[in-house]
C-alpha cells in the first residue's frame, strides 16, 4: 500500500539523499542550508533538518517533507514524488489488483512512447526532416537534446516496427500512434507520416505524446498532435516543462511562445525559461503548472489580430489565478522563431522591453485604433477585463490610474466601468476550482511569543535551555505543563538558526521576557476593555476592582521595562 511504500521509502532515504542532486547543501549548525532551488538568491535561506527530515526556506516560505519536495521541483503530483522516490530508493511500490492493472498499463504505454521517440529519432538523419530542421537553424546537439526524430512517408512503418518489438495493435491505437482506416475495420496504419516528430513530454520529463511538422506543402494540417490518450492530456502539458523548469526558477518567469519550433529557438537562444501549448488554449491547469515554479508569466505570442487575442485570453486567466503577466511586442508578421532566426539580439530586446499586459494593450490598441470612440469601446473590450482580473486591491487601482491616463478619462470613469463587470471571469467558463487568495490573519503577538518558546524546546530537547524555557513558559502562564501543540517546520527551523547548534541556557532569558511582556500587555488590553465595559453598566464596585487590575497590570509591564 502507499503508506507502507512511504514508509520504507523514509526507512532507506534520509533528506539529504533527496535533495543533494538538486540543492548542494552545507553544515550550519544544527541544519544544512543552500541556495534555495525555487526562487532566485544569492545567500542560502534554504534550511534542511536531517534529524527531522524537513525543508524551509526563508525566503520564499515554502517548505515539507522529502515528498513535497520533489512536488515542486520536479512538478509532479504525490503519485509522481511517489514513483521518482520508490525508484531511487529501490522499493516496489505495491497496489491493489485494480491499481496494479491500471498502473502495468499505464507503465506499459510510457515505454511504447519512448520506444516510437527512439524510432523515430533513428529515422531522421539523411530525411526531408532533417534538412527542414537545418533550415529552420536547429543545431546538431539542439535536435539530439529534444530527440526530434522523422516520422516516414510509408503507411504502416512504425506499426510493423514496433509491432515485432512486442507491442500490440491495441497499445498503439491507445497511445495515439495508429489510427483505424475508415471503413475498413481492422485495418490500421500509422497516425504521423512524412513529418518532422517533436515528442511532447510531462513535466517530469515523460513522453506522453507527439507533434508532427508537415514535410509537404500540400499537407491539409500544418501541424498534427497526438489524441487525447490515457498518458496525454493537453490542458495539463506545456511542451518544453521538464526542459524549462530550472530556469524558470532561476530567471524568475516563464516564458510562453506559441508553437514547438518558438520553443526550441528560444531555448537555443539562451531563454531556457520558454514552454508552450500543443493544441489548445492556456487552461486553469496550465496556469497552476506554471506557477509551481514562478508566479510571473511572459507572453510572446503572434502580433496578427488572432495572436493578440491568444494573449488577451491567457492574461486574464493567469491575472486571475495570481501570476504577474507581462507581454513582449513582436514585429508584425513574425512569430518568436523566425525573430531568433534573424536576429537573436533582438529577440532579446523585445523581451527586455515587456511591459505589464495592461498597459501593453493599451499601448496596442492606441497605435492600432486612431478613432477616439472606438479606442474606448476596445479598451473596454479588452483591457478593462484585464483589470478586473487582477486580485490585488492595489494592483488593480494601479492599473486603473494607467488605463485613466492612456484614455484621457477620470479614474472614477474606469472605476465605474470596471463595476458593470462580471465579477468572476471564468465563471462563463465553467471554471469552480479557481478561487482568489484570502489575505492571511494576523496572529496575535502573545501567540507568535508562545510559539517561539515552544519551537525552542522542541528543537533543543532535554538541554538546560529548554528546562529553563519550560519553567519560564509555565511560570507565566500558570499552566502545569507545556501545550503538546503541534508547530510548523518554519518555527522550528527558525529556532535552530536563532539558537545555533549548542546554545547556553541563558540565552532564552529574552526570548521568556518579550513572551512575559506579550502575555501581561495581552491581558492588560483585556482589563482595560473590562474596565469601559464596567464604567458604562454603572457598576462602582466592579469598576473599582477593574481600576486595580489594570494598575497592577500596568505596574508589572512597568517592572518588566515595557
Amino acid at each position: 500500500m502507499a503508506g507502507d511504500t512511504v514508509q520504507q521509502i523514509k526507512e532507506r532515504l534520509s533528506i539529504q539523499d533527496i535533495i543533494a542532486p538538486y540543492v548542494k547543501l552545507r553544515r550550519a549548525g544544527r541544519s544544512m542550508v543552500g541556495l534555495c532551488p525555487f526562487h532566485k538568491e544569492k545567500t542560502g535561506s534554504f534550511h534542511v533538518s536531517p534529524e527531522r527530515g524537513t525543508w524551509h526556506c526563508f525566503g520564499c516560505g515554502l517548505g515539507g517533507d522529502g515528498f513535497s519536495f520533489i512536488e515542486k521541483v520536479e512538478g509532479v503530483d504525490f503519485k509522481g514524488a511517489l514513483k521518482i522516490l520508490a525508484d531511487k530508493a529501490g522499493v516496489t511500490i505495491i497496489y491493489d489488483s485494480k491499481n496494479r492493472e491500471d498502473t502495468s498499463k499505464r507503465d506499459r504505454l510510457r515505454e511504447l512512447m519512448n520506444r516510437a521517440s527512439e524510432w523515430y529519432a533513428s529515422k531522421l538523419a539523411g530525411s526531408p526532416a532533417e534538412a527542414y530542421a537545418k533550415k529552420r537553424g536547429l543545431t546538431e546537439e539542439t535536435v539530439k537534446s529534444w530527440r526530434i526524430g522523422y516520422a516516414p512517408e510509408a503507411w504502416r512503418a512504425l506499426l510493423e516496427a514496433l509491432t515485432a518489438e512486442g507491442f500490440s495493435t491495441q497499445e498503439l491505437l491507445a497511445a495515439g500512434l495508429i489510427k483505424e482506416a475508415d471503413g475498413k475495420p481492422g485495418t490500421y496504419y500509422d497516425r504521423f507520416r512524412n513529418r518532422l516528430m517533436f515528442p511532447i513530454r510531462d513535466a517530469a520529463g515523460r513522453v506522453v505524446g507527439f507533434t508532427g511538422r508537415a514535410l509537404s506543402a500540400d499537407e491539409q494540417a500544418k501541424y498534427l498532435n497526438s489524441p487525447e490518450t490515457e498518458l496525454y492530456h493537453k490542458s495539463e502539458v506545456l511542451f518544453g516543462m521538464d526542459m524549462a523548469k530550472d530556469a524558470i526558477r532561476t530567471r524568475g518567469f516563464t516564458c510562453l511562445v506559441e508553437g514547438q519550433i518558438d520553443v526550441i529557438l528560444a531555448h537555443q537562444a539562451g531563454f531556457q525559461n520558454t514552454v508552450a501549448l500543443s493544441g489548445t488554449a492556456l487552461t486553469d491547469r496550465h496556469v497552476s503548472l506554471m506557477k509551481r515554479f514562478s508566479e510571473n508569466l511572459m507572453l510572446v505570442l503572434d502580433a496578427d489580430a488572432a495572436g493578440l487575442k491568444a494573449t488577451a485570453r491567457s492574461a486574464a486567466l493567469a491575472l486571475q489565478q495570481g501570476l504577474r503577466v507581462k507581454a513582449a511586442r513582436l514585429p508584425t508578421g513574425k512569430d518568436p522563431a523566425e525573430l531568433i532566426g534573424e536576429d537573436p539580439k533582438e529577440f532579446a530586446k523585445r523581451i527586455a522591453a515587456a511591459k505589464p499586459v495592461v498597459e501593453f494593450f493599451l499601448a496596442e490598441l492606441a497605435e492600432r485604433e486612431r478613432d477616439p470612440h472606438r479606442l474606448l469601446r476596445l479598451a473596454e473590450a479588452i483591457v478593462l477585463p484585464l483589470i478586473n482580473a487582477i486580485p490585488s486591491p492595489m494592483e488593480r487601482e494601479h492599473f486603473v490610474q494607467s488605463a485613466a491616463r492612456a484614455l484621457s478619462l477620470s479614474g472614477e470613469a474606469v472605476r465605474e466601468s470596471l463595476k458593470r463587470l462580471p465579477k468572476d471571469i471564468l465563471a462563463d467558463r465553467g471554471t469552480t476550482d479557481v478561487q482568489r487568495a484570502a489575505p492571511a490573519p494576523v496572529r496575535p503577538t502573545v501567540e507568535l511569543r508562545a510559539e517561539q518558546v515552544l519551537a525552542v524546546v522542541q528543537a533543543y530537547p532535554d538541554t538546560p535551555l529548554a528546562e529553563r524555557l519550560k519553567s519560564g513558559y509555565c511560570r507565566i502562564t500558570g499552566a502545569l505543563e507545556l501545550p503538546s501543540t503541534a508547530l510548523p517546520e518554519s518555527a522550528l527551523f527558525y529556532a535552530e538558526q536563532t539558537f545555533g547548534e549548542d546554545p547556553d541556557e541563558k540565552k532564552g532569558d529574552e526570548l521568556l521576557h518579550a513572551f512575559e511582556e506579550a502575555v501581561i500587555r495581552e491581558a492588560y488590553q483585556g482589563a482595560v476593555g473590562d474596565l469601559r465595559r464596567a464604567e458604562a453598566s454603572g457598576d462602582a464596585s466592579l469598576v473599582a476592582r477593574m481600576q486595580k487590575k489594570c494598575a497592577q497590570l500596568s505596574a508589572r509591564l512597568a517592572a518588566l521595562g515595557a
